[in-house]
């Protein structure tokens, strides 16, 4: 087959290709989705269960809100998301770039390989060969792009599964072992009946954990039901309601005021010496918020109390939402807790450190999903080892861009409070630069930055192995308005400036 050349092609149809595929809309951009929907995640990695880490209000486009709902802090379902994904897809017609059931199994360089240096758009070269295999012909296609924008985000395909000792893995378990990400893939029939009646483990203690942890607990309601024990090796904050001693949450780490306490890249001298003055303030914030999630939930009484502070989790992005029904079902004896360092299996369930043994009929590995993976998988080389950083972090400027790969853009790869709001504003500031409206620094210029903001992660937490702005996300989209050549300041005064928090709403257009 002949190559078929386009401008820009996008690799992904969740969030945030979508977004990709709206701001890059004027150079009909090429989306190849490997699965027959839009949504990502929120497609294939959910539960019945699952529900929005955040309110619906903080998780929207900018030029596409929500339809009216009664209580617009209320935490969206999956099936929710999903209905206005494709309503947004629709509303701007999006649909038309998108080619489904298209799976990329290969990318090659073709540029200039003397300079590797970013080329104009629209110089009308080449720049990535793209070999997409067509699940439903069964036919591979090369596509050769320009410009590549990759959206396959960090979660989903390629699931992390624990590396266990000769005969201590799961060929010497009688039961069933499977992946969350096996689980979200069965409907509510199919999941009651695999979780009803039985010895439930599952592995890990963050929000799909947490989720399976209750479904499981629902499923298992009659008297002989069994109760799920969730395997715990880290301990994380959880909290169950945006609201901390009855102040929005947003108060305490969403707005100038908040961040202006904490570090931020390019602060210079003088703001290194005020963040250290005043770091006693943020260990007050921090503990404000630990008092009050001690007084509300029972982390003592079942051992569930971090030692860590909270403000780490929230700067490593791991702060989980809990389900109305979590707690409730512990108290009923429906979920039970085993802390450990490691744990193997053993014919009958699984084994700990500490030499005791746990009965399982279905151990449900939680344990999350391999992005770099997905990423070196289609990169060619020397471009995939340059993903290799030894903070584990992605080395992206602006979470965007690596400095030694040209034409080439990573979106999805930046965590915040609101994911949705970090990606669509990265692909604002992308669409400026495809367009040639400012240029990016130097290489050199680049690295310091990208350097400077894993400093500044392995200062906030010692979970810093992940790419998360919480703690001065305001600060962050300053810098890449000012890069726009856009007002960074976004309120209509200096209160709502210093007291409101930023949305997506606050980056609609230039003001």
């Amino acid at each position: 087959m002949a190559i078929i050349f386009s401008k820009v092609g996008i690799i992904g149809g969740g969030i945030s290709g979508l977004a990709a595929a709206k701001q890059l809309s004027k150079h009909n951009p090429m989306v190849f989705e490997a699965t027959d929907s839009i949504g990502g995640v929120w497609k294939h990695c959910t539960f019945r269960t699952t529900k929005l880490q955040t309110p619906r209000c903080d998780y929207q486009f900018s030029d596409y809100p929500w339809p009216q709902t009664d209580d617009n802090s209320s935490f969206p379902s999956y099936s929710e998301i999903l209905d206005y994904l494709d309503s947004y897809a629709k509303h701007f017609d999006l649909f038309k770039f998108i080619n489904f059931n298209s799976k990329v199994t290969e990318i090659k360089f073709v540029g200039d390989h003397e300079t590797m240096a970013y080329q104009s758009l629209m110089s009308g070269k080449p720049m990535w060969e793209v070999a997409v295999y067509n699940t439903n012909s069964d036919t591979i296609q090369w596509y050769a792009f320009e410009f590549i924008v990759v959206c396959t985000g960090k979660y989903g395909d390629i699931p992390i599964i624990p590396k266990f000792p000769m005969k201590k893995g799961p060929e010497v378990f009688k039961g069933k072992v499977m992946h969350s990400q096996d689980y979200s893939k069965l409907n509510t029939q199919e999941s009651t009946q695999l979780l009803k009646g039985k010895k439930v483990v599952v592995v890990g203690y963050k929000k799909s954990a947490i989720d399976l942890a209750v479904e499981c607990a629902e499923a298992n309601q009659e008297e002989e039901g069994k109760a799920c024990t969730m395997v715990v090796r880290t301990l994380h904050w959880t909290v169950p309601h945006y609201s901390i001693w009855g102040l929005p949450f947003y108060l305490f780490y969403s707005t100038r005021f908040s961040q202006f306490f904490h570090q931020r890249p390019n602060q210079g001298i003088f703001r290194d010496l005020l963040c250290s003055l005043i770091s006693p303030m943020r260990k007050t914030t921090s503990k404000m918020i630990e008092s009050y999630l001690l007084w509300k939930l029972p982390l003592i009484k079942y051992g569930l109390k971090p030692e860590h502070p909270f403000e780490e989790d929230y700067a490593s992005c791991q702060m989980a939402i809990l389900p109305e029904k979590f707690f409730p079902e512990v108290e009923k004896g429906k979920i039970n807790f085993k802390k450990t360092s490691n744990w193997w299996f053993w014919e009958g369930g699984v084994e700990f450190d500490d030499n005791t043994k746990l009965d399982a009929d279905l151990v449900i590995l939680a344990t999350g999903y391999d992005g770099k993976k997905k990423l070196k998988d289609i990169l060619p080389e020397p471009f995939k080892s340059f993903l290799q950083f030894p903070s584990g972090m992605l080395p992206l400027y602006r979470g965007t861009i690596h400095p030694l790969i040209p034409n080439m853009a990573f979106i999805g790869y930046v965590e915040s409070v609101s994911n949705l709001h970090t990606s669509e504003i990265r692909c604002k500031w992308l669409a400026n630069l495809v367009d040639d409206k400012f240029e990016l620094p130097s290489t050199e210029k680049m690295l310091e930055q990208i350097t400077t903001e894993m400093e500044i992660m392995k200062k906030s937490t010692r979970f810093y192995k992940r790419t998360c702005i919480s703690t001065y996300s305001i600060n962050h989209t300053d810098e890449i308005c000012q890069e726009m050549g856009w007002n960074s300041w976004r309120k209509k005064n200096w209160l709502a400036e210093a007291f409101s928090p930023y949305n997506s709403q606050d980056y609609e257009h230039d003001i």
